[in-house]
């Protein structure tokens, strides 16, 4: 109780506890910024970017309120490599955190967090619930003001001294891939009404699990309902920019962890009040943002609307404020290892086509994982191919793969029809692997050496990754 105590004396002023808060809006020019991210349901799983299978109004009203982006795209297509992307404001792929639970050290007096930056433009910042970094070298919460505990509050604002303008994180997990797991409990929603991917074979245990996932999804967009009620009640609702996104697509397999539309095409939704009109991306709030959003871009973005310093480290574009830079004409996607499998994978893609670049063909995407497997879809859709019951669509995720894919997202969205030999696509193939090589190099990506390898002649140089691809001399 003492050291509870004593975080709450650090970030109030003397006599301030949370429950005396100012609840009226804050007079500062600096925006207050809300982020409310959910974990693993990409856009099919959200009303309002068309999906059906479970009903989302909360999030489905703060889209008519505010802005819906159609592209945006998470970077690693799972939760601990994004979280060190939006940390630090880089691809994993350029400091060598993009292994799953690498926890890898990366230079921390040249590779600065944002929230720390926040701080230093007089924002409160908070973040109670997942931090997750995938990062060696610093405890995760330590760049935080308010960090929560048991029986504290979500909702950090709450914590803030008079007047002082604020960065809240809520992430709310009631969506992630935990709550598919199990084949028990009582469904909400209709098996039979499920709309599968057409990559899955339509068999119970799979429609099951959909309807098991849709009423999880139910339960987070009752969350943000509730964040948006307390922003609300204390006042603030009207002098908050609110952003909404996921983690990264998911949750069935096939999606969370690749790189396929299903695992990366992210819904975000930005709210943005009246007396900050000046900010809006289009001309009125209901409309949608055509513009390509990657994940890397996201911390910038908040930096350059609260008017912080922005590192040269910082890879990403802003896209949203006074401050917005040019749109990106592509996203770049990386996958690597996903707990105990070894895979590498890189996607470049724009609006319309993903471009994949597979450097381990010979294993099939649907390589053994014991937490992906944990969903009940996972192993029935297994034994169903192996019993020789799937087709040519349904079975290739158990398959070796091809070297390279290329898909076209206006009528494909689950990435089942490889276009790669098309000869009405190649020179936009062409286009798409330029760039991704031009990225690659660019961004010095260690992927170009194996996890081990790059692990290895980092620490028998004393450096951390991040420097080892900068030295010509020891990269690639």
């Amino acid at each position: 109780m003492a050291a509870v105590s004593c975080c709450m004396l650090a970030v109030c002023s003397p006599s301030l506890l949370p429950a005396q808060v100012a609840k009226h809006p804050s007079l500062n020019a600096k925006p207050n910024i809300l982020w409310i991210t959910s974990e693993d349901n990409g856009v099919s799983w959200v009303s309002c970017y068309g999906g059906t299978n479970a009903k989302t109004p909360a999030i489905d009203q703060l889209a008519k309120e505010g802005f819906r982006y159609l592209n945006c795209f998470d970077n690693a297509a799972v939760c601990a490599p994004t979280r060190s992307c939006w940390i630090t404001g880089m691809y994993g792929i350029s400091n060598g955190t993009q292994p799953m639970r690498s926890r890898n050290m990366i230079p921390h007096d040249k590779i600065s967090y944002y929230p720390d930056l926040l701080k230093q433009a007089g924002y409160h910042t908070s973040n109670p619930s997942k931090t997750d970094y995938n990062i060696g070298g610093r405890e995760d919460k330590e760049c935080w003001d308010y960090k929560g505990g048991k029986k504290m509050s979500q909702y950090g604002w709450r914590y803030r001294a008079d007047d002082q303008p604020f960065f809240a994180v809520v992430n709310i997990g009631d969506s992630h891939e935990s709550r598919a797991h199990g084949a028990g409990g009582n469904l909400r929603n209709d098996p039979g009404k499920m709309k599968l991917f057409s990559y899955h074979p339509d068999l119970p245990a799979i429609r099951r699990n959909y309807a098991k996932y849709a009423d999880a999804v139910e339960n987070m967009d009752k969350k943000v309902q509730a964040t948006l009620d307390a922003l609300k009640k204390d006042g603030l609702y009207d002098d908050t920019i609110i952003v909404y996104n996921s983690d990264h697509g998911g949750v069935m397999a096939r999606s969370k962890r690749f790189l396929y539309s299903s695992g990366v095409h992210c819904p975000l939704i930005v709210r943005i009040p009246e007396k900050y009109k000046h900010l809006y991306p289009a001309d009125q709030p209901g409309e949608t943002v055509s513009r390509i959003v990657s994940f890397v871009d996201m911390p910038k973005t908040w930096l350059s609307l609260a008017g912080a310093d922005i590192p040269d480290t910082y890879q990403g574009t802003v896209f949203l404020g006074p401050g917005q830079e040019a749109a990106p004409r592509y996203h770049l996607g990386f996958r690597e290892r996903a707990d105990e499998r070894l895979d590498h994978v890189r996607l470049m893609r724009d609006a319309r086509f993903a471009y994949h670049k597979n450097y381990m063909p010979y294993a099939p995407a649907g390589q053994h994982l014991a937490y992906l497997w944990k969903a009940p879809l996972t192993p029935a859709w297994e034994k169903h191919h192996k019993e020789g019951k799937t087709n040519a669509v349904t079975g290739r995720f158990f398959e070796p793969r091809v070297s390279e894919e290329f898909y076209d997202n206006a009528s494909d969205f689950d990435n089942v029809n490889n276009l790669i030999d098309n000869p009405k696509h190649q020179a936009k193939i062409k286009e798409l692997k330029a760039a991704l090589r031009s990225q690659q190099l660019e961004l010095r990506d260690s992927g170009l050496l194996p996890e081990k390898m790059r692990e290895r002649r980092a620490a028998a140089n004393d450096i951390t990754i991040y420097e080892m691809v900068r030295d010509d001399d020891l990269y690639p």
